[in-house]
């Protein structure tokens, strides 16, 4: 007796119902098992859970980037991907852009359409498992990552700071960098997508062009500048990245700041508050001709400012969950690297898929006198 063929899984991740449901019923029709999400984050959850073969994926979630929830999903599953667009400009875009997707179909679209794409993916043929040669390719890009974290013993007068880096099994593109100025201190986190050499050698280029515009004072021309100088590196190599800049003057605790696409920074303030800082716009090398607003916050003693990657992020079920759990990571400790270190615990080296990076930027209370 011939066996029954075995259950094609699928994940349609799109907040329009009408659009979320007619793709439901094209994918059942085509004998796929499915599931569905109407954000990024639980979208990402469901792959994680389900692990299915196929992930029909909107640009424009209400939650998250639809070209971060990719990079997230190839971070630990290598299902097909089709991308989805309301845009023809972004359509244009995303063909050339070496994301992670496997194709890209603009709205509205033809039932008819879909089902000839999602058949000619099926068509192909995987790609050999990684060999020799590829492993050791991850061990050259484990040391340029390493040697892009910061070696200097960083000290500002007043504040207290600590930064921690655990890289995955897989190498991806996380760093952070910070260095002394005679204001403060200037931060850049940053993380490139992919994994590998290219991620690795993209992440170089980042920390090299940042601290080549340190020196001028106006944060938002030389964000500007080196976005510009960055974008041209990843377009040749069909990538982008997820950049936090801050720059903090010691004496008055203020701290300006540029936010490409992380959205990952908070603010801890001394009374037990949190706020998350919002993105300022997409990630550098994602959309030609994007700026991104200048925002700045105030570091009163005792307050502190916490930057995270993904890594961290991806443990919990919602942006909500995450951040209270770095609030209660963070609150209370006595050092930046005491908060550090319960940070970095919330997402155990056993279980992470990704990088976990970690900064604390702490402002001392102020001593008590007499």
């Amino acid at each position: 007796m011939p066996s029954m063929p075995e259950t094609r899984r699928a994940v349609v991740i799109e907040d329009d119902p009408d659009i979320r449901g007619l793709l439901v019923r094209v994918l059942v029709k085509q004998g796929f098992l499915v599931s569905e999400a109407s954000a990024g984050l639980p979208g990402v959850e469901l792959v994680r859970n389900e692990r299915p073969d196929l992930v029909t994926l909107d640009l424009n979630l209400p939650d998250l980037d639809g070209l971060e929830v990719c990079k997230r999903l190839r971070e630990f599953s290598d299902a097909f991907i089709v991308m989805l667009t309301a845009r023809a400009d972004e359509l244009d875009k995303l063909t050339g852009l070496d994301n992670g997707a496997d194709d890209y179909i603009s709205k509205p679209f033809s039932p008819r359409e879909l089902q000839s794409r999602i058949n000619a993916l099926f068509r192909r043929r995987r790609s050999p498992a990684v060999d020799t040669a590829a492993r050791s390719e991850l061990e050259r890009a484990t040391e340029v990552q390493q040697s892009l974290l910061p070696n200097e013993d960083v000290r500002v007068d007043g504040y207290d700071l600590a930064g921690a880096f655990r890289p995955s099994r897989s190498v991806g593109g996380d760093f952070y960098d910070w260095y002394r100025t005679p204001d403060g201190l200037h931060l850049t986190f940053a993380d490139a997508m992919g994994k590998g050499m290219g991620a690795a050698l993209i992440a170089a280029t980042v920390r090299a062009v940042m601290r080549s515009t340190g020196h001028r004072r106006d944060l938002d021309a030389a964000f500007a500048s080196a976005s510009k100088a960055i974008a041209t590196d990843l377009d040749s190599s069909n990538s982008f990245v997820t950049l936090f800049h801050a720059r903090l003057d010691a004496a008055s605790g203020n701290v300006s700041y540029v936010d490409a696409g992380h959205g990952l920074a908070l603010h801890v303030t001394a009374d037990g508050g949190v706020h998350r800082l919002p993105s300022g716009g997409p990630p550098v090398g994602a959309w030609a001709g994007t700026t991104w607003p200048q925002s700045s916050l105030d570091l009163a003693p005792g307050d502190s400012l916490v930057v995270v990657s993904d890594g961290v992020l991806d443990v919990f079920g919602s942006v909500e969950a995450f951040t209270e759990a770095v609030l209660a990571a963070t609150h209370g400790q006595d050092s930046a690297q005491a908060a550090s270190d319960a940070i970095l615990a919330l997402a155990p080296a056993e279980s992470a898929e990704d990088d976990v990076t970690v900064v604390v930027v702490r402002r001392l209370p102020e001593t008590a006198t007499a």
